[in-house]
């Protein structure tokens, strides 16, 4: 028998979260990475409650090679903002936390300053799951931080490969930090990655890596006209900066809010967003339909077999597929 949701709990929720109460923000993020029903019930509810709410934040993805400095970059473009009279939410996707232990915790660590600051929040990605599952979760915690009154997210790529296509899909910008004078530039990213970044920030631009900042921002901003950009009103710039120094932060603001000025004046914003929202919705419902597979009893009971006869060549994958597809409808 199902559990019943405690009302007066939601309602503490609720009322906490709108009046940014920080400690009720974090058991509200641990309650949606749950994978209790009733968590997941109660979680469900407070989204949906929440949802008017949510929206007016710049979310900004950032991701980059290793060794760049993102968590420099991120403390350093934090405490910019928080002194400009923002507040701001760092969340992380990281597919690899299952792998690794989570290395989030250690980038939390690692940005002292930002994580005492009264006006910023950074919350670890769940350890375990698909980056699916863990993608999921961000787009969620997002949410909850936009209701809690930060109006900037920054969602932050931990692990590598599809993390950047999941980080993208869920941002109004798409960042990419690289770093100079590390041999050849343009090999330590891919295509794809270029092809989603709305810009290039070229970080540690200091001492003796000025020059070969800037040699690097020409041979990225050569690459770029190479590619056909996404938008029909903002042409991907490539800017350096010293996050160690605290400089650059202001044009790399300047180039955000640039970028949302345009996008939101040609309805490409909200065009977007709503392309995201739908985007998530069918991804939901594959994970679902995915957990209804697997559980189904007459899968389970199946599912070793025809596995053994694909592996022995007797059934072909398509046959084996099209059997137990067929089992839910009965």
């Amino acid at each position: 028998m199902p559990q019943k949701i405690n009302q007066e709990q939601v309602e503490i929720y609720k009322k906490g979260l709108l009046d940014g109460d920080r400690r009720l923000l974090s058991r509200a993020i641990t309650l949606i990475e749950s994978s209790l029903p009733l968590h997941q019930q109660i979680a469900g509810e407070l989204l949906d409650f929440l949802l008017p709410y949510t929206g007016k934040a710049i979310r900004v993805g950032i991701t980059g090679v290793p060794g760049v400095g993102k968590s420099t970059f991120i403390e350093s473009i934090g405490i910019y903002l928080t002194g400009k009279g923002h507040r701001i939410a760092v969340l992380a996707v990281d597919p690899s936390s299952k792998r690794s232990g989570g290395s989030i915790m250690a980038d939390k660590t690692r940005m002292e300053r930002l994580s005492i600051d009264p006006n910023a929040f950074i919350r670890p990605s769940p350890s375990g799951g698909t980056l699916g599952g863990v993608a999921r979760k961000t787009r969620e915690a997002m949410l909850l931080c936009e209701a809690a009154g930060f109006d900037i997210i920054i969602v932050e790529t931990v692990g590598v490969g599809q993390s950047e296509t999941a980080v993208a899909s869920m941002v109004d910008f798409f960042l990419v930090l690289m770093l100079a004078g590390a041999g050849d530039e343009l090999q330590g990213i891919k295509k794809g990655v270029l092809e989603l970044a709305d810009a290039i920030v070229i970080n540690k631009a200091d001492g003796d890596n000025i020059k070969k900042a800037q040699l690097a921002r020409k041979q990225y901003e050569n690459a770029l006209h190479l590619l056909r950009p996404s938008s029909a009103v903002w042409s991907p710039p490539v800017q350096t900066c010293s996050a160690l120094e605290h400089s650059g932060m202001d044009r790399v603001w300047d180039m955000i809010l640039s970028h949302r000025e345009k996008t939101m004046m040609a309805n490409e914003l909200s065009v977007k967003r709503k392309r995201q929202s739908l985007d998530w919705m069918w991804s939901l419902i594959e994970e679902g339909l995915q957990e209804r597979f697997e559980k189904n009893r007459h899968v389970k009971r199946e599912l070793p077999g025809v596995l053994a006869a694909v592996e022995k060549g007797e059934a072909s994958p398509t046959a084996a597929a099209k059997r137990l597809l067929f089992l839910l409808d009965n």
